[in-house]
């Protein structure tokens, strides 16, 4: 271990679980049901062989504009509450972390540290996830980003119901007393825990498109793997869309989200920005994303396991693994900027190049 911290990111994945208490270990790195989605988000990557192109003399870039802020790549932190429970700098370090490598942060509605402290440890901690509460709630809660200075929401769409996580219940996992999702204080919460109560307030259609047309902030949709559902998050006008199965915690037997990517994007076809989350352990992985369509990803049990071992430091390192590794896949494939990692770069057992031509991703 170079200065102590973990080579790579399986390095830090071990000295997360063995440093977590039990019951937090589980909450951080399991997922729903027999996990089945949980490894095959995992393994669906290790499925896609690279075809490199040689004698090509790159130097990567790495850069990109997402929603009109540059960016000097296309790695992000999804969203993760109570991240307390790992850490207890908690979001702060998380914050910190992700600005010093230049990746942007997306604050959960679940966080445990105020806005306005998170978007003081970094000034990359400028996104903001919801879920949806009701217009007026809801609202409320956009407005309270947009106050504290972030550049637009996410509405997590694919979790109105949480899934059932034995892992978590075999440790005896329980959020600890005390521990509160303080950016929620003050607003009204669905009463009970009744299937029937969480079904009934759980959005539509119709309120994904009140909410694009009255946040004040952008409004990227994640939580799609169906096409037809990006087609419409578009149409109820979305800003963006990720391509998401919940890291595997809420329903099992799921596609991996690689595996969905491909028939999104080529719906999308570079009409909003489109990402992914969901499996990327490597940079390699984040060249086969962009390959596959995404104009960028981002990364969630990784972070969290970096911030577990070594706090923000841990992130960093965390982050500056995943941009070497991609700067290092991007000069061996023969590609000096992101526009030119394309579906020519996956190799297919029938030979053919990936499912996507080359005018469906986005430039």
């Amino acid at each position: 271990m170079a200065d102590g911290l973990p080579p790579g990111l399986a390095d830090y994945a071990r000295a997360a679980t063995a440093a977590l208490p039990p019951g937090i270990a589980a909450w951080a790195m399991g997922g729903a049901g027999e996990e089945i989605t949980l490894r095959r988000n995992e393994a669906a990557f290790d499925a896609l062989p690279i075809l490199p192109r040689v004698l090509q003399r790159s130097a990567p870039d790495t850069g990109l504009t997402l929603l009109g802020t540059r960016l000097a790549h296309p790695v992000l932190i999804a969203p993760m509450g109570w991240q307390r429970l790992v850490h207890p700098e908690a979001e702060r370090a998380l914050a910190a972390g992700a600005t010093a490598q230049g990746a942007r942060m997306v604050l959960s509605a679940q966080a445990t540290t105020p806005l306005s402290e998170a978007r003081a440890a970094g000034a990359l901690c400028d996104w903001f996830q919801l879920y949806w509460m009701g217009q007026g709630p809801t609202l409320a809660l956009a407005r309270r980003a947009a106050e504290a200075g972030c550049s637009a929401l996410i509405l997590t769409v694919d979790a109105p119901v949480a899934g059932q996580r034995p892992r978590e219940m075999r440790a005896g996992f329980v959020l600890p007393e005390g521990l509160a999702a303080v950016n929620l204080a003050g607003l009204p919460r669905v009463s009970g825990g009744r299937l029937e109560d969480l079904i009934a307030a759980a959005p539509a259609w119709e309120d994904l498109a009140w909410l694009c047309s009255a946040a004040p902030l952008p409004v990227l949709v994640k939580g799609i793997l169906h096409p037809t559902d990006a087609t419409q998050a578009i149409r109820a006008g979305a800003a963006g869309i990720v391509v998401s199965n919940h890291g595997g915690r809420v329903l099992d037997g799921l596609p991996a989200s690689i595996e969905a990517l491909p028939a999104v994007a080529a719906t999308v076809a570079g009409r909003v920005p489109l990402l992914l989350d969901g499996g990327i352990r490597r940079g390699t992985d984040v060249l086969r994303a962009l390959a596959l369509g995404a104009d960028a990803v981002m990364v969630g049990r990784p972070a969290l396991q970096g911030l577990a071992v070594a706090g923000a430091l841990g992130v960093a390192h965390v982050l500056r693994l995943l941009q070497d590794e991609l700067r290092i896949a991007m000069a061996l494939c023969g590609c000096a900027t992101l526009d030119d990692i394309g579906p020519a770069l996956i190799f297919f057992n029938n030979g053919q190049e990936g499912g996507l031509t080359p005018t469906s991703r986005r430039k």
